[in-house]
């Protein structure tokens, strides 16, 4: 018997280098989550030979190159063309991730029927969905247009058969990890065959001109399923935030090539699909006739916008010996860091009380700049006196009790003027204590 020939690694970890015969989604090694994959070696390395250049294809110098603009296309929802830098651009591909659920096929069937509704055909192939589905979501949604074409397809060459038959002026395709390649031997969704059908759509965008847009799935963790390769891929990588118990959604920019990554798009799921908020200034504030103890607002910034939240703080004494610290909206770790400086540098004595503290509306608030107004919403509630009325608060608290400067203190003031909060407690204010003051009295 011919002796057995040992089979070489197929997968690599790209965290710590560890090789497995099969792909798993958690490294045997590292334990890490998608980071396994296809392990090429190059049989010829070595042997390339240097190739000549043409004189049409030298390279020049950057001052001779030609200046091609690049022009955005409106799709008609301008909270989405704000994210995009302006609109479309021909033969871009567009990767949108978001969880199960948020809304990825409900905003992209109502930008397909803005678009078709200007006369562009569009093709929407759906790999998870019946024609019959996405007709019944279109109908309720009122996205009903006779040059948007559906198509329920999960192989590849009939996909690219499609647009071949249709030559559309926008792809829409859902999703990366449900469609398959018959050139791959692997099931559809591995990293293979996803890196596959996101190559041959990409090579459609460009040769044709047009714009693709690819939904592509998350992990538990938020990371999009798949190599790490598709994002570098892409041209634009956007992600639809949300939470299930709240109708407010968020679309942000990961990566952009053709406008910034700061901005962000606010709608809101409703019966009858993503209606767009153009200003969501009044969204996360209270409407009460009276100032109530133990709440405070500030001003957060979601790309470049200046949103008012407000901040809900409840202190309760209690006779156990942990007392309890439960958040929602902001990071647990930061309240109890806030309690520690409340406690050693205002004399607070927060040790003997439960704490709660939560965002009105849903927000989440990531950045230090609600320090400040998270720390006034506390102590107005162990004082149990309110915060002076018109007042916005706005300011990153350090350890030593000091109010540390944040971005775009201007535009977070006018904002607040625009609200009619006219009485601002910022970093010029110095110290907590002297921030307590200001926004409580003595």
């Amino acid at each position: 018997m011919p002796p057995k020939t040992k089979q070489q690694p197929a997968f690599k970890c790209t965290e710590c280098g560890a090789s497995s015969l099969k792909w798993y989604g958690q490294c045997p090694e590292c334990q890490a989550w998608g980071t396994l994959v296809d392990r090429f070696e190059s049989q010829t390395a070595g042997r390339i030979q240097a190739a000549t250049i043409s004189e049409s294809r030298a390279a020049r110098p950057i001052t001779e190159a030609p200046i091609d603009n690049v022009a955005h296309r409106p799709t008609g929802i301008g909270e989405f063309d704000r994210v995009l830098g302006g609109g479309l651009v021909p033969g871009a591909a567009i990767l949108l991730s978001g969880e199960p659920g948020v809304g990825k096929s409900t905003i992209l069937l109502e930008l397909a029927s803005r678009v078709a509704a200007k006369g562009t055909t569009v093709l929407y192939a759906s790999a998870e969905e019946s024609v019959n589905q996405v007709r019944m979501r279109a109908q309720r949604t009122n996205a009903l247009h006779d040059t948007l074409y559906l198509a329920s397809e999960t192989d590849l060459s009939t996909v690219l058969g499609q647009i071949e038959r249709l030559d559309p002026g926008l792809i829409i395709v859902d999703s990366v990890q449900t469609v398959a390649s018959d050139t791959v031997d692997s099931l559809a969704g591995q990293p293979s065959q996803v890196r596959e059908v996101a190559s041959a759509l990409i090579r459609v965008a460009k040769t044709r001109g047009v714009p693709v847009i690819i939904v592509g799935h998350v992990t538990k963790d938020g990371t999009i399923a798949g190599p790490r390769l598709l994002e570098h891929l892409v041209d634009v990588v956007a992600h639809i935030e949300g939470d299930r118990h709240t109708a407010l959604r968020f679309v942000r920019t990961i990566k952009n090539r053709f406008g910034p990554t700061d901005e962000v798009g606010c709608f809101e799921m409703t019966g009858e699909g993503m209606t767009e908020v153009p200003d969501p200034s009044g969204l996360f504030l209270s409407e009460r006739p009276e100032p109530v103890s133990g709440t405070c607002v500030t001003v957060a910034l979601e790309g470049r916008r200046a949103l008012p939240v407000e901040i809900q703080a409840l202190v309760q004494k209690t006779n156990a010996p942990n007392p309890r610290r439960v958040t929602n909206g902001v990071d647990t770790s930061r309240v109890a860091m806030l309690l520690a400086v409340l406690e050693r540098r205002t004399k607070h004595k927060l040790s003997e009380y439960d704490v709660y503290v939560s965002t009105v509306g849903g927000v989440k608030l990531q950045e230090p700049a609600a320090d400040l107004a998270i720390a006034i919403a506390i102590a107005s509630s162990i004082r149990n006196r309110p915060v002076r009325d018109g007042t916005v608060v706005f300011g990153e608290v350090s350890l030593a009790g000091e109010i540390r400067r944040v971005a775009s203190a201007n535009l977070r003031a006018a904002e607040a003027k625009r609200m009619g909060l006219a009485h601002v407690v910022d970093p010029s204010i110095g110290s907590i204590d002297r921030a307590l003051t200001a926004a409580l009295g003595n």
